[in-house]
């Protein structure tokens, strides 16, 4: 029994030695905890050590929504900045802190550029350019229209048949006294053409057309220089009056007798002049006295052979 005594001693004694040190870990662990736990709370158990409570994690933020780039911010401008201290969608975008500059409005696809108004005479003369215009220039016809309206101008006709045919000089009137007039083709005798104004100081306003001479001009009704009675009563669709020879040998038309040459279209008028044949009687042709009015299918009148001299077309 003792030797198992003496067995058991050692391990007694050493159980004893633990038993001492545990107490006295227990003596030395009250002092820290009643300074953390103060006078009145409980010690914490010696084996158990609790963390202090870690912050809680701050709400999770709204992801930015995307914004797109101003075209200004893709050419390289600055970047507006944040403000820390507001949400993300208080900030300011950057449309809101600077607006783009509209752009100029632009004209519609057809509008044009206003035009500058020429004067009437030049704009009319202008409208005659092309096709027409050259077919116009090319003709040797008198129409009651066009450059030969009673609205025209020396102008008109240079632009119809270039500036370079056209002159404004004194012609011949009646009487031997001169005017002023507009001449096409000058020096042609067979494109000659005298157009005289009611306007002088302003070559405006057509006021007569005189064909004569040569000139191979036809006007209105298909009037030309060189036709006979006969001729004329055809396009006159009827016979009509004219007076006797004067005593420069030159008979006039005195009235178309109501015929298709007594109205024009375009509101002009025309006087026709004849000469009795070089080859006529003398006698024949004074007997056609200037103060009396004869029909052109007078058997005298058509003795003496008069044809056309001069055609006067007027407003």
């Amino acid at each position: 029994m003792r030797a198992a005594w003496r067995r058991a001693a050692p391990v007694a004694s050493g159980l004893a030695t633990s038993v001492v040190a545990f107490a006295i870990c227990l003596v030395s662990a009250d002092p820290l905890a009643a300074q953390i736990n103060g006078p009145d709370q409980a010690p914490y158990p010696p084996t158990v050590r609790e963390e202090p409570d870690q912050a809680a994690p701050p709400p999770a933020q709204p992801p930015k929504p995307t914004r797109h780039k101003s075209a200004k911010a893709s050419t390289g401008a600055p970047a507006s900045q944040t403000n820390p201290d507001l949400d993300a969608d208080d900030q300011l975008a950057p449309s809101q802190i600077k607006q783009p500059v509209p752009a100029a409005v632009a004209q519609p696809s057809g509008a044009a550029k206003p035009a500058i108004h020429a004067n009437a005479g030049a704009a009319t003369a202008a409208s005659a350019a092309g096709p027409r215009g050259s077919a116009l220039a090319n003709s040797r016809v008198v129409a009651c229209s066009g450059p030969f309206s009673k609205d025209s101008s020396h102008l008109r006709l240079a632009m119809t048949y270039d500036s370079k045919n056209i002159t404004f000089t004194d012609v011949d009137a009646s009487g031997g006294s001169k005017v002023p007039a507009s001449v096409l083709f000058p020096n042609n005798p067979k494109n000659r053409l005298e157009v005289w104004w009611s306007n002088p100081a302003a070559r405006s306003e057509t006021y007569l057309i005189v064909i004569n001479g040569k000139s191979i001009w036809t006007a209105p009704g298909g009037m030309k220089l060189g036709l006979t009675l006969a001729q004329l009563e055809r396009l006159n669709h009827k016979p009509f009056k004219l007076k006797g020879f004067d005593k420069t040998g030159v008979a006039t038309v005195s009235d178309w007798d109501g015929g298709a040459l007594a109205t024009l279209p375009g509101g002009c008028k025309s006087g026709l002049s004849l000469r009795a044949d070089p080859k006529a009687a003398p006698d024949a042709i004074a007997a056609l006295s200037a103060d009396k009015e004869y029909s052109s299918s007078d058997p005298a009148m058509r003795a003496a052979k008069p044809t056309v001299s001069e055609i006067l077309i007027g407003y």
